[in-house]
């Protein structure tokens, strides 16, 4: 893999932040990575659940870490991990899922060792991280998966765990003084897996012998003296989350503000073992419509799915991509304005010099390939032609519409266009069309309208966007229709015309919905004013 020297140059000094993150990477290693090994990249996953728009989030920015690091090291190795932590135990039965008397016989065990409730897999770990597979793939990600069970059942960490009982004092000195007393007392790094039951047990243990990995524990009334080696134990998160980048080699791994006190722990700890840390970036969290913290067991998120049902996945991208230490709202009222902002990025991408280039999201979003087309109709606009159209809206019938605005208006010539369409019709109906309401216009917002009527009959349908767009200028500037400003006269269009205190530019509306069309919503808009008198 080789780069552009001046891509390389632009990208040393290029304040996007995928690549500050990378350049921590060079710091690091600031000759490479001894022996020519790759840079490893790590996401961690919690198989309890399935795969969530969380999960994309992190795969995809730590993705964009890594690209930015190859641009940077002129194409130094990198590998990007994908971990399932499926050896932790079974907390609680998830409320989605089949099979919940059968779970709840299996709580405490590892969720590699329980069987799957919808009868397809080895157990309920191989169900879901089949799951995070077939996600990840299916957004083309890079990625090498990694499962907890895997490593502990064939003995690759058993090296690790030694090392956590040589250094068992020390972590407990790291990790004590953090604890609340309760909890101090029952504390241990390693937690063993009962022969006897299955359960990884939450008790105390002693070391024996830490070369043999035997350790000393009560189980159910009983002394057991048991090596935790071979796939018999499982470490507590934070002394788990030390090991295993240790085990793996991981130089970069993200996580969100939740985490925080944990990475600093899971830091020290990894200091104790003999190692050292990886870089990386402090996430914020997303946040519902309310500004209150998303939560799986509130359902008061947005899934994948439901942002694909009304957005692209670019603009997905996009809105994950911006501002990652700050708190998103995540709710489907952001999506159309994710969308036309990728468009407007893309739009600008190709004669953009390198410099600014490697700032624009589109650059890291599409490795620089950009988009091959502009989008000639904002999402914005198609969605105030959907929401006047009304619920009974067909895509023929946007089409329709589209030919007076568009050049050579056909799907086929147009999929990005077709794909918004459909997308469109989807969103207004589940989101516009139960809030719109038309009110009726004031007097002076009337006297304004019937001018504007007057100039749409002079203007005709052949008239320019950009006629259009002056014509309703102007009539807003005129003292004689005592409007204060133009956005209360934009607002006053947008709140009798299309029944939202939002809207798109409205010479483009005019042009797109049609002369005729626009002059049948200011009647009925007068004739609502008539009623009210």
């Amino acid at each position: 893999m080789t780069f552009d020297p001046a891509l390389i140059a632009a990208a040393q000094v290029s304040k996007a932040w995928p690549f500050e993150e990378a350049r921590k990477l060079l710091k690091r290693f600031p000759q490479g990575k001894p022996g020519g090994e790759p840079v490893v990249f790590e996401t961690g996953y919690g198989p309890s659940g399935l795969p969530h728009i969380g999960t994309f989030q992190e795969v995809l920015r730590t993705t964009l870490v890594r690209r930015a690091y190859e641009v940077l090291s002129g194409g130094a190795p990198t590998r990007l991990i994908a971990f399932s932590d499926d050896m932790d135990g079974l907390r609680k039965v998830p409320d989605n899922i089949p099979g919940a008397d059968m779970l709840r016989g299996h709580l405490g065990q590892p969720l590699s060792r329980i069987p799957d409730p919808f009868g397809k897999f080895e157990s309920f770990a191989h169900h879901n991280n089949a799951m995070l597979r077939e996600f990840l793939d299916r957004f083309g990600f890079d990625y090498e998966f990694v499962s907890a069970s895997e490593n502990y059942n064939s003995g690759a960490f058993d090296d690790a765990l030694r090392n956590v009982l040589r250094h068992f004092d020390a972590i407990m000195a790291v990790m004590l003084p953090t604890l609340r007393a309760e909890r101090a007392a029952t504390y241990s790094p390693v937690l063993p897996i009962s022969a006897k039951s299955g359960i990884v047990l939450q008790t105390p243990v002693q070391v024996v012998h830490a070369e043999t990995g035997i350790v000393r524990f009560e189980d159910e009334g009983r002394t057991v003296e048991q090596s935790i080696l071979g796939g018999m134990s499982k470490l507590q998160w934070k002394v788990d989350w030390a090991m295993r980048w240790l085990a793996l080699g991981v130089d970069y791994e993200m996580y969100g503000k939740d985490l925080t006190d944990s990475g600093v722990q899971s830091g020290r700890i990894a200091a104790v073992l003999g190692g050292r840390k990886p870089e990386g970036l402090i996430y914020e969290l997303f946040l519902d419509e309310n500004g209150e913290k998303i939560s799986k067991s509130k359902g008061n998120g947005l899934t994948i799915e439901q942002w694909l049902t009304y957005g692209s996945e670019d603009s997905l991208g996009l809105y994950l991509y911006r501002e990652p230490k700050s708190a998103k709202s995540l709710h489907p009222g952001v999506i159309p304005r994710a969308v036309d902002d990728y468009w407007q990025f893309a739009e600008k991408l190709p004669a953009q010099p390198i410099e600014q280039q490697l700032g624009n999201p589109v650059w890291h979003l599409t490795q620089g390939r950009g988009e091959a087309d502009a989008l000639p109709v904002t999402y914005g606009l198609l969605l105030n032609l959907v929401g006047v159209l009304g619920a009974a809206a067909t895509r023929d019938q946007v089409w329709s519409y589209l030919a007076n605005y568009v050049e050579n208006a056909d799907p086929e010539a147009h999929p990005a266009l077709d794909q918004l369409v459909g997308k469109a019709l989807a969103f207004s109906r589940d989101h516009l069309a139960p809030g719109l309401i038309r009110r009726a216009p004031l007097a002076n917002e009337a006297a304004a309208l019937r001018t504007l009527d007057a100039g749409l009959a002079t203007a005709g349908e052949e008239a320019s966007a950009e006629d259009l767009q002056t014509l309703v200028y102007d009539i807003g500037k005129d003292p004689a229709f005592a409007i204060e400003n133009l956005r209360d006269w934009f607002r006053a269009l947008y709140e009798t015309l299309l029944g939202s205190s939002q809207g798109p530019r409205m010479g483009s509306f005019i042009a797109l919905y049609g002369v005729a069309n626009t002059r049948r919503l200011i009647a009925e808009a007068l004739d609502a004013t008539r009623e009210d008198a």
